[in-house]
């Protein structure tokens, strides 16, 4: 069977429909069919807000995660959207707003994925990146929105990391807290980390914690940061 590519969708239109922080453009288009046929005229919205970068910080010689709580919107939406259904709402123990996350921010126009990377560490938790590695890219939802979401595992040490940060000028109020990796995990398996970033890096993580935790233990840092190592083994 022939793979199916961009070239064989037809943009018959495309118009916007909303403007401001994000974006929803509509789209009139046709494509290809797995049979070889054409599907009829189809309008989609697509919700456009740019693309992200998620980093699960992990510090090798305490063995432990920095995760972010703060407020979102969508989960409030949510949660007022079923608090009247019991039945959706017990599938939480305790349903909240507050999510527990990973570092995450959206990439700016002329900055690489990278560059995010090592902004929101020191934005969103006041925390230096020592070393990165990809565990992957997503897509956030992909029948109704663009953004495509970058993941990286990153080396830190966790030393004094803590307390209230994010930019004021953004509204930002977002605690940071470092718990041990089993106690991370088990925040994953009782369903506490529920959104995908948090989920998906935990889960990469889980699978690759000996291997990562042996590395970059012995990676050359600095001097400071190896009399700290010293002192936790």
């Amino acid at each position: 069977m022939k793979k199916l590519t961009y070239s064989d969708v037809d943009i018959l239109q495309k118009k916007a429909g909303y403007q401001g922080f994000f974006k929803i453009n509509q789209y009139i288009l046709q494509h290809r069919k797995f049979d070889g046929g054409k599907t009829q005229k189809l309008t989609r919205e697509c919700f456009e807000r740019g693309h992200a970068v998620g980093v699960l910080a992990y510090d090798p010689w305490q063995d432990s995660v920095v995760f972010l709580e703060q407020f979102r919107i969508g989960a409030y939406a949510h949660e007022r959207d079923v608090e009247s259904n019991r039945e959706s709402v017990v599938s939480s123990e305790n349903p909240s707003p507050w999510l527990l996350e990973v570092i995450a921010g959206i990439v700016e126009p002329e900055e690489s994925q990278i560059d995010v990377a090592h902004r929101e560490a020191h934005e969103e938790a006041g925390l230096k990146l020592l070393e990165l590695e990809s565990i992957g890219e997503f897509y956030s939802s992909p029948g109704g929105s663009s953004e495509n979401t970058q993941l990286y595992c990153a080396c830190v040490d966790s030393t004094g990391v803590g307390g209230i940060h994010g930019l004021e000028e953004e509204g930002e109020d977002i605690r940071v807290f470092v718990v041990p990796f089993n106690e991370a995990v088990q925040l994953l398996r009782d369903g506490r980390l529920n959104n995908a970033c948090a989920m998906i890096s935990m889960q990469w993580l889980m699978l690759n914690h000996t291997d990562l935790q042996s590395r970059w233990k012995n990676l050359y840092i600095d001097p400071k940061i190896q009399q700290s190592a010293k002192e936790k083994a």
